[in-house]
């Protein structure tokens, strides 16, 4: 399948410096898994509408992707990081992210500004 929602260099921008090395065929993997989660969450078929929409609304469904997949990322190996402290922080931060744009895509009134209902 092909990166959709966004692409692997936003992957590792979230995931920082310190992320394990990963080839395109896994970065692929995990932001399409990443893109199934949103849809599955918010029960619209994101990868399908993304052609009609805005650019602005395009940066939310990025936003959430890029936090999940980078969440994946880190944790397929967390060696690089300075400490478990650091990947755990890390992990936290886009987890937050994440749930915060997921809670704006499942919203009625987002839902219809987006144009996913």
């Amino acid at each position: 399948m092909a990166e959709t929602l966004c692409d692997s260099g936003a992957v590792k921008l979230k995931a920082g410096a310190n992320v394990a090395t990963l080839t395109g065929s896994q970065y692929t993997q995990l932001i399409n898994q990443a893109e199934a989660d949103i849809m599955a969450s918010t029960r619209i078929d994101w990868v399908n509408l993304y052609s009609s929409l805005d650019a602005e609304n395009k940066l939310i469904l990025e936003a959430a992707c890029s936090d999940k997949a980078g969440i994946y990322a880190i944790s397929y190996d967390m060696s690089g990081y300075t400490s478990r402290a650091e990947a755990i922080t890390m992990l936290n931060v886009l987890w937050a992210s994440f749930t915060d744009a997921l809670r704006v895509l499942k919203e009625d009134n987002s839902k219809t500004y987006l144009g996913g209902s």
